[in-house]
Order: structure tokens, then C-alpha cells, then sequence
């Protein structure tokens, strides 16, 4: 998330409804078995496309895959 949240700041990260998620937003998103943070490019129904803040797609995810959203960022 270089250039949105940068090495060392801290998050807050909260419970978010799957119809709360906007485009922009920076989830922290189930992924293959992992836990991510990324940005919400698109989204389609009940998926969501997940991407880098540098212009890269990951691909599709479901809203329920969603375990909260960035609230706030601090250094």
C-alpha cells in the first residue's frame, strides 16, 4: 500500500458491513489463505476486485472475505 500506508504507521482497522464497502476503500481482506490489505477497485455484486495502490490487480474476492476496513492511519 506504498504511497497510501507507508512501513511503520499505525492502522486502525474495524468491523465494516459488506454494503458499508466503497471503491478506494483499503480492506483487510481473507486472500489465498493469507490476510491482506488492499485497495477495493471494483465491485461487482457481492465480489470485490482487490489491487495495489500502485495501479496492480489481484483479482476477485467476496465481500465475505472482508474482515474489516482501514478507519485510520497514524505514524
Amino acid at each position: 500500500m506504498r504511497g497510501r500506508i507507508e512501513s511503520g504507521q499505525l492502522l486502525t482497522i474495524a468491523p465494516v458491513e459488506p454494503d458499508e464497502i466503497k471503491i478506494d476503500d483499503v480492506v483487510f481482506v481473507k486472500w489465498k489463505g493469507n490476510y491482506i490489505l488492499h485497495l477495493v477497485k471494483d465491485i461487482q455484486g457481492d465480489n470485490i476486485l482487490v489491487g495495489n495502490n500502485l495501479g496492480k490487480e489481484n483479482g476477485w474476492a467476496t465481500l465475505d472475505d472482508v474482515c474489516g476496513k482501514v478507519t485510520e492511519v497514524s505514524d
